[in-house]
């Protein structure tokens, strides 16, 4: 199956819902022209990254009127956005959702939430509980924001669970300098997009946010990761873009042939020395 991705690298607002959704709807416009069949927008596009006690003033029910308006502009293209989610018991989550032909196909609550250097993301959100594979009509995707995909285990548990496409949605700041004097947080994500691809022989489809809150930076540089871990398109540092590139499974299925690392995988054995981990930690408490 082929089909063409958009990456929309956009400059939220922070806390301004309407205006964010606008931004939204004009970059789903802007892919459909382009002939996207799907789209991906950054981690908490609909509303900024650093709002501390705005968290409940943006926070959406999956059932708001926003959703509601994505849902429909999915029936023409299928969306993945990030946003600030209330929940029935009136906790607040930042998840993720994929939309396709009108319909939420699935949502992920953030995991780990990063409260070290500049990030205090806990004092506000709490953690979601899950990683799951899901099918779409491209295939089955998993999907992951930010900090998730620091952790191995994240996107090794999508593999597992059949995820041949694992999208990222972040807003991830500039930071350090690199050896080569280029942005170090930037070398730092494309050697984990490079690696996660690479030994999980999937495709990793990257969305980084651009612009300035409180003085922080977010560095852009969203990407298209081939499945041996090369990168298909990669956007401009430091501004806004949108980037396509069409992928194939005939690119899945060679890289697979060449390593097969994932059909030679022993989950069962995994399971079981984690497990033994796990009382041995747990006896060592006692």
């Amino acid at each position: 199956m082929e089909f063409t991705v958009a990456l929309a690298q956009i400059r939220p607002k922070l806390g301004c819902l309407s205006d964010n959704l606008a931004i939204i709807e004009a970059s789903v416009t802007q892919a459909i022209e382009s002939g996207a069949d799907l789209v991906i927008f950054p981690e908490l596009s609909l509303t900024g990254y650093f709002l501390k006690d705005l968290v409940p003033e943006v926070a959406l029910r999956i059932d708001s009127p926003e959703i509601a308006k994505l849902r429909v502009l999915s029936r023409r293209i299928s969306i993945a956005v990030g946003f600030v989610e209330e929940s029935a018991d009136y906790r607040f989550f930042n998840s993720a959702i994929y939309l396709e032909d009108g319909e939420i196909r699935h949502r992920h609550r953030k995991v780990y939430l990063p409260t070290y250097g500049l990030f205090d993301e806990q004092r506000y959100l709490a953690c979601g509980d899950r990683f799951r594979a899901f099918d779409t009509r491209f295939g089955r995707f998993g999907m992951l924001v930010c900090e998730d995909m620091w952790h191995l285990s994240a996107s090794y548990t999508l593999a597992m669970d059949g995820a041949t496409t694992i999208l990222c949605l972040s807003s991830s700041p500039g930071r350090g300098v690199a050896s080569d004097d280029g942005l170090g947080s930037a070398q730092a994500w494309q050697r984990l997009t490079s690696t996660t691809a690479m030994f999980l022989s999937c495709r990793v489809l990257f969305c980084n946010r651009v612009g300035y809150e409180d003085g922080v930076n977010f560095w852009g540089g969203s990407e298209i990761v081939r499945p041996g871990g090369d990168s298909t398109v990669r956007a401009k540092l430091l501004e806004e873009e949108l980037i396509t590139a069409r992928v194939d499974d005939g690119e899945l299925r060679r890289e697979r042939i060449f390593a097969p690392l994932l059909r030679d995988e022993n989950l069962e054995l995994t399971i079981r020395e984690l497990r033994r981990i796990e009382e041995e930690r747990r006896s060592a408490h006692v």
